[in-house]
């Protein structure tokens, strides 16, 4: 099994070529909003450092949102366009749960709740808790909430960029995900066949008129 995750949803991009057991290759551009310049090059450059081909892979995983509107949009329309030019399946992955995956990741923590700004006074926010094949699993529904009743609706250790905004002394703010996150998550996923087809790899914003509020998105502090 050969799975491509893509990852553009915070702002960020990154990509990861993994197959059953390993990575082959990553790449992070941590350029704010560089998205639409980079993941294409990145894409091609895995391709040819791992001597893989689109038609080599079973399936292609991306960061379906909640998270930047922009982002999001990219992460979608690139796993669609790709799906459909080559007849694969799409593994969709929150970013919420990636976001606890890393937490998992990089700080070995079990239990998280994962809270991103969702500017204008408000997080997308739900809680997870580590599963027996490794991976972050949701406990409850992910939510777009403001500041007081998500700091109520969280359960563990808040991470993420909008844990300052519930827990000013928050101690695990900075940590981010990666495609590596959807990589991990999508290869269980992937194995069990629990995925779309690229009409159905559609981006979640949690947001329903977000499209009506970039601009303000872009002003909120």
């Amino acid at each position: 099994m050969k799975l491509l995750a893509l990852e553009t949803a915070n702002e960020q991009c990154s990509i990861s070529l993994v197959d059953e057991t390993q990575e082959l290759f990553f790449q992070l551009d941590t350029r704010a909003k560089a998205q639409t310049q980079t993941i294409l090059p990145m894409i091609e450059q895995g391709l040819q450092q791992t001597g893989l081909e689109f038609a080599g892979l079973d399936a292609i995983a991306f960061s379906r949102g909640p998270g930047s509107f922009s982002g999001v949009r990219i992460n979608a329309a690139v796993a669609q366009a790709l799906a459909w030019s080559q007849d694969l399946p799409v593994v969709p992955v929150s970013t919420l749960q990636a976001l606890a995956q890393a937490a998992y990741r990089l700080e070995g923590l079990e239990q998280v709740t994962a809270v991103l700004d969702a500017r204008m006074n408000e997080v997308y926010i739900a809680s997870f808790v580590l599963d027996e094949q490794g991976i972050m699993h949701c406990i409850d529904e992910e939510k777009l909430m403001s500041y007081e009743p998500a700091a109520a609706y969280a359960k563990h250790c808040l991470i993420g960029s909008g844990a300052k905004l519930l827990q000013a002394d928050a101690e695990h703010q900075t940590i981010t995900a990666t495609a590596r996150d959807i990589a991990s998550i999508a290869r269980v996923y992937a194995a069990q066949k629990q995925w779309v087809d690229a009409e159905h790899a559609l981006p979640v914003y949690l947001r329903d008129d977000a499209w009506k509020k970039i601009a303000d998105q872009g002003k909120a502090k």
